[in-house]
C-alpha cells in the first residue's frame, strides 16, 4: 500500500475511535455546569459518565464479534450515524433523564465504532510491519484523544456552553462518514460465529449490575447490595459457564491461554485505572475547591496533552528496540509515583507540584498505551481481529467504569462535602505523614498508585514472575 494511500487508511480507521475518547474526556471538564442546568447532584454526574461507559463495555465484545462476521466497515457506520444522532440528543437535552437516554446511546454508538477501527487496520495491514505503523497509529488516536478532550471540553463549556461539546461530534462523524466510503477497505471473517444473544443478555446483566452497586450502592441498605451483588456474580458465572460449553463462544476462553494477551490486557485495565481517576477527581477539585473556570482547569491540563505528543515518538522507539513490555513496566511505575505525588500534595498544594504530577501519569499512559496494543493484537490471529480489539477495548473501559467506580464516587462526595464548608481540610505539617482526615483524594490515588505497581509484577506480564511493593505515599512535599 501506498505512504499516501496507508495514510489516509488509518485516519479513516481511527477517527471514529478519536471522536469517540474525545467525547467521553471532554465531557469531564463541564459536569459541574451540567449538574447545575440538569440537575442531579453527585451521582447525577456520576451517571452521565457511566450510562455512557456501561454500554460501551456491555456492547463492545458484541459489536466486534458483528464486525468479523458481516462487515466491518458497515458496523462502523452504523456506529457513526448513531454516535452522531445520540451526540445531537445530548445537545438538545432539556432533563437529566434524557441527557443519560442519550448518554447511553452514544454509547451505543461507541461500541460499534471503536473495535472496528483497531480490526479493519489489522486486516489491511497484516504484515509485521504495516503493524508496527498500524498500532502506533491507534495509540496516538488514543493518547491524543485523551489529551485533546479535556482542553476541548473545558474550552466550549467556558466560551459558548457545555451543550457545543456533543454538537461538535456530529461534523466529524460525518467527516468520518465520507472518509469510510473513499479510503477504508472493507474486511470479515469468513469463520466467525453467529451471535450469541444468551451470553450477550449475561455480559450486559453482569456489567450492568456491577456498576450500580458500586455507583449507588453506598445509599442502599445491606439486603439491596447482597442481592444486586449475588446477581451480577451469578450472571458472570452463568456466562463464563455458557461460554466454555459452546461450541462457537462470543467470547473464546481460548483467548487469555496466552500469557502475552493477559499481560497487555492487565497493563490496559491498570493505565486506564489510574489516569481516569486524576482526570475526573481534577475537573471537580479544580473548579469546586480552588475556583477556577472550566478553561482554566483545561489549561492546568496542557502539560500533559504536550507529554502525549513528545513522549510518543521515545515510546515507539523503545518498543521497537526492546520489545513492548519494558516501556509498559516504566509507564506503570511512572503513572504511580503521579498518583503518589497528587495524594501526597492535594488539591491546594503549589500548581508546580500538580502539573508533576499530571505530566508523570501523562508520561506512563504514553509508555504503556501503545506497547499493551502491539502485544495484545500479536498474540491473536488477524482473522479475529474484530474480537481482539473488542477485548483491549474492554479492558481499557472495565477500567474507567468498575475498579474505581467507587473510588470516585468517593472522591466527588469528599470534594463536595469539603466545597460544602468552603475549606479544604490541611495538615498541620506539610511534613508530616498523616493524610487529611477527610481527603476524597486518598481512597482513589493509593488504589490507583497500588494497581498500577502491582501489574508489572503480575506472571503474565514478564516471560517470568517478578515481585515489588508498591511505594507508601509520604506527604512531603513543600507549599
Amino acid at each position: 500500500m501506498a505512504p499516501r494511500r496507508s495514510v489516509l487508511t488509518l485516519i479513516a480507521a481511527y477517527l471514529g475511535l478519536f471522536i469517540g475518547l474525545v467525547d467521553a474526556n471532554a465531557v469531564n471538564l463541564p459536569l459541574p455546569a451540567i449538574g447545575e442546568r440538569l440537575g442531579g447532584g453527585v451521582t447525577g454526574a456520576q451517571w452521565t459518565i457511566d450510562a455512557y461507559n456501561v454500554t460501551f463495555a456491555a456492547l463492545l465484545l458484541t459489536s466486534g464479534s458483528l464486525g468479523d462476521r458481516f462487515s466491518r466497515r458497515r458496523v462502523l457506520r452504523i456506529g457513526l450515524v448513531a454516535f452522531a444522532a445520540a451526540s445531537a440528543a445530548c445537545a438538545l437535552a432539556p432533563s437529566l433523564t434524557w441527557l443519560l437516554v442519550a448518554r447511553a446511546t452514544q454509547g451505543l454508538g461507541a461500541a460499534m465504532m471503536l473495535p472496528q477501527g483497531l480490526a479493519v487496520a489489522a486486516a489491511a495491514f497484516p504484515d509485521p510491519r504495516g503493524r508496527a505503523r498500524a498500532t502506533p497509529a491507534w495509540a496516538m488516536a488514543a493518547a491524543g484523544s485523551t489529551a485533546l478532550g479535556p482542553l476541548l471540553g473545558g474550552a466550549l463549556a467556558e466560551t459558548v456552553g457545555w451543550r457545543w461539546i456533543f454538537w461538535v461530534n456530529v461534523p466529524v462523524c460525518v467527516l468520518a462518514l465520507a472518509a469510510s466510503a473513499t479510503h477504508l477497505p472493507d474486511s470479515r471473517d469468513p469463520d466467525a460465529a453467529r451471535l450469541d444473544l444468551p451470553a450477550q443478555c449475561l455480559a450486559i446483566l453482569t456489567l450492568g449490575a456491577t456498576t450500580l452497586v458500586l455507583v449507588e450502592g453506598h445509599d442502599w441498605r445491606w439486603q439491596q447490595t447482597t442481592l444486586v451483588s449475588a446477581t451480577a456474580v451469578a450472571a458472570f458465572v452463568t456466562f463464563l459457564a455458557a461460554q466454555r460449553r459452546s461450541p462457537r463462544p462470543m467470547l473464546p476462553l481460548d483467548l487469555f491461554g496466552s500469557r502475552q494477551l493477559v499481560g497487555a490486557l492487565v497493563a490496559t485495565f491498570t493505565m486506564t485505572f489510574g489516569i481516569y481517576g486524576l482526570l475526573l477527581v481534577n475537573s471537580f477539585a479544580f473548579q469546586q475547591l480552588r475556583g477556577a473556570s472550566a478553561l482554566t482547569t483545561a489549561v492546568w491540563f496542557l502539560p500533559m496533552a504536550v507529554v502525549y505528543l513528545v513522549v510518543i515518538p521515545v515510546a515507539n522507539m523503545l518498543a521497537r528496540r526492546s520489545g513492548p513490555r519494558l516501556p509498559m513496566a516504566v509507564g506503570l511505575v511512572l503513572m504511580a509515583a503521579g498518583s503518589l505525588l497528587y495524594a501526597a500534595a492535594g488539591p491546594h498544594a503549589a500548581i508546580g507540584w500538580l502539573e508533576l504530577s499530571f505530566v508523570l501519569a501523562g508520561t506512563g499512559l504514553t509508555l504503556t498505551t501503545g506497547p499493551a496494543v502491539t502485544l495484545a493484537m500479536a498474540a491473536i490471529p488477524v482473522r479475529r481481529a474484530g474480537m481482539a480489539a473488542g477485548v483491549v477495548n474492554l479492558s481499557r473501559l472495565l477500567g474507567i467504569t468498575h475498579p474505581d467506580a467507587r473510588a470516585r464516587t468517593d472522591h466527588r462526595e469528599g470534594v463536595m462535602s469539603c466545597v460544602t464548608r468552603k475549606s479544604w481540610p490541611r495538615p498541620p505539617s506539610w511534613t508530616s505523614r498523616r493524610w487529611p482526615r477527610c481527603s476524597p483524594i486518598r481512597p482513589a490515588a493509593r488504589c490507583c498508585s497500588r494497581s498500577t505497581t502491582a501489574a508489572p509484577c503480575l506472571p503474565g506480564f514478564w516471560q517470568r514472575k517478578r515481585g515489588s511493593a508498591a511505594p507508601r505515599p509520604v506527604a512531603i512535599w513543600p507549599r
